[in-house]
């Protein structure tokens, strides 16, 4: 970042000892469209004043012990109306900042365009308190361009923003008699009546309209009508009336943004896994580049660890290996799994040893991901399999033993307590001396909340990822088994067989052995389930929506 930037320069000297107030957009709810800017203002807050619809966007990059008041009041009156109550914020933006803090006050959309932070900036001017603003993606250019809905062509039309919630008579009457694009800021139960009020001002009934809820977030829905027939698709498609009727939307009216358009450049909502809750039971850290993988197809990941790594009961025998390897006893040392090369990393840690340890002794990898992690290691592996990524695909390109070329004969194998002998045959039968070592224990982990149980079995995730036999034994032994709605992907036949052992019904088999292509497997039956609803003419679904006596959310 350029270090004379003014949004990044020092308080002056006339500002030392008071707070300071930065008005930041968050964007329409996309965690991605926050600004570099604002990450890094977030970074230095000490107090987060959020509202509730961006607070998890934001408060992921706040620093750890920052305040965070509730803005959100519950009371019997705003459960009942289901609209929340939000206490003052400019009060308690105005408390911190009196108080030295330097304040995050974080707002839907853009500071300028959506609410009212305004009000909030004159206060903090009048008091001769510092603030800065920080733009947003304002929600109603976000909301329409991930819809698929340009606001303006090569024409240049005009476009106009509307608020239906203070739009008097004359705003109705001026956006009525233009044939430019209106973008309209209301609620579900508010699109009609808007409706009503262009089209009492001279808009024809016929003029197109999308009205998108939820819009830059997987539950994103979009609905194409025209002004006059957006009461009844909305009464056909059972979508009114809805406790959600107070949800905010954005409704796009105009002649250029026309439903013949949508179909072709509604590039998010038509993702291959667009809105599938999909459950990946893995650990946390062999979790995070699978989720990011399945959010790219547009999923919500929902990470349930079914294995917990701990250390091995007898660990002498380990560290008789470690020191081996500084010694010159190995000539060779595999690494099976992610985990392996973690758990030789922490003894190197407790010795004082580093990456250099390694030097002369010939590196193997089982796969792409457990060179990866070597490679974060300092260590670049000498093999990894040019085949299959497994024991058996190690064991097609590991050359055999030869006295002439190979000093030492022995091989260092650090693995799980539960892994195969497959590699420790193979190695032996190529010549080599295998000391085949105890590196971790893998065990069941505790079980999920009892929501995430319930969903489970329920029907509540539309898929499930396997990426090993023990994944399927621990979910369903911690958990239950997956409802017969939910598509079941498995990383190959081992797997797959132990799945329908259990009595699922396998839908996906990875083409390969690796998570990343077993996520790529589900996106294309995704991809392939949504091209057969849209042929047959009927709504695109998600699975869970098919199971028996579900609701379709309205929402998504």
């Amino acid at each position: 970042m350029n270090p004379t930037s003014p949004t990044t320069s020092p308080l002056s000297p006339a500002f030392a000892g008071h707070g300071h107030v930065t008005f930041l957009g968050a964007g329409p709810g996309d965690p991605g469209l926050l600004t570099l800017r604002a990450v890094e203002a977030l970074a230095g807050a000490d107090v987060l004043i959020a509202e509730p619809e961006v607070l998890e966007v934001v408060r992921g990059h706040a620093r750890a012990g920052v305040s965070t008041p509730e803005l959100t009041v519950v009371d019997e009156a705003s459960t009942t109306a289901g609209v929340p109550v939000l206490r003052d914020a400019a009060n308690l933006v105005m408390e911190a900042a009196r108080g030295g803090r330097r304040v995050v006050r974080a707002v839907t959309g853009d500071p300028g365009l959506d609410g009212n932070a305004g009000a909030e900036m004159l206060a903090c001017a009048a008091e001769g308190i510092p603030f800065e603003v920080v733009p947003g993606v304002a929600t109603a250019v976000g909301v329409p361009a991930y819809a698929g809905v340009p606001l303006r062509d090569a024409q240049g039309t005009d476009v106009r923003f509307v608020d239906a919630r203070t739009a008097d008579e004359r705003c109705w009457t001026e956006v009525g008699a233009s044939d430019g694009t209106v973008v309209v800021s209301t609620s579900l139960d508010s699109v009609a009546a808007a409706a009503g009020e262009l089209v009492a001002a001279g808009r024809k009934p016929d003029t197109p309209l999308t009205v998108t809820i939820a819009g830059t977030t997987t539950r994103q829905r979009t609905w194409n009508a025209t002004l006059g027939t957006i009461a009844q698709v909305f009464k056909q498609g059972k979508v009114l009336p809805s406790p959600e009727g107070h949800r905010p939307v954005i409704a796009v009216v105009g002649e250029r943004s026309a439903p013949a358009q949508r179909d072709q450049l509604s590039w998010f909502e038509s993702k291959p896994l667009f809105g599938w809750r999909v459950l990946v039971p893995r650990t946390k850290e062999q979790a995070a580049s699978l989720s990011d993988q399945l959010r790219s197809y547009g999923a919500v990941p929902h990470e349930v660890p079914t294995i917990a790594v701990e250390p091995p009961r007898t660990p002498q025998q380990m560290e008789r290996a470690v020191k081996g390897l500084v010694t010159g006893r190995y000539e060779w040392i595999a690494f099976t799994s992610v985990n392996a090369v973690k758990a030789v990393r922490e003894k190197f840690e407790e010795y004082g040893l580093d990456a250099r340890a390694f030097a002369g002794i010939k590196v193997a990898a089982v796969g792409e991901q457990t060179a990866a992690a070597l490679v974060d290691f300092g260590v670049k592996p000498d093999l990894v399999p040019s085949g299959e990524q497994s024991a058996a695909g190690l064991l097609e390109d590991w050359p055999p033993y030869d006295p002439v070329f190979d000093p030492i004969d022995r091989v260092f194998l650090p693995r799980a307590d539960i892994a195969t002998e497959t590699l420790v045959a193979g190695l032996i039968e190529l010549g080599w001396e295998v000391d085949d070592v105890t590196a971790y224990r893998t065990v069941r982990a505790s079980p999920p909340p009892a929501d995430t149980r319930e969903a489970i079995k329920g029907g509540g995730f539309d898929a499930v990822l396997f990426t090993s036999s023990s994944t399927v034994r621990n979910l369903v032994g911690i958990a239950g088994k997956p409802h017969n709605v939910t598509v079941i992907a498995c990383i190959g036949p081992a797997t797959a067989k132990t799945a329908e052992e259990h009595g699922l019904r396998v839908d996906v088999l990875s083409p390969e052995p690796s998570v990343h292509k077993l996520a790529e497997a589900l996106a294309d039956f995704g991809l392939r389930r949504r091209a057969a609803a849209l042929e047959a003419g009927d709504p695109v679904t998600r699975p869970s929506e098919r199971r028996p006596g579900a609701r379709r959310r309205r929402t998504t």
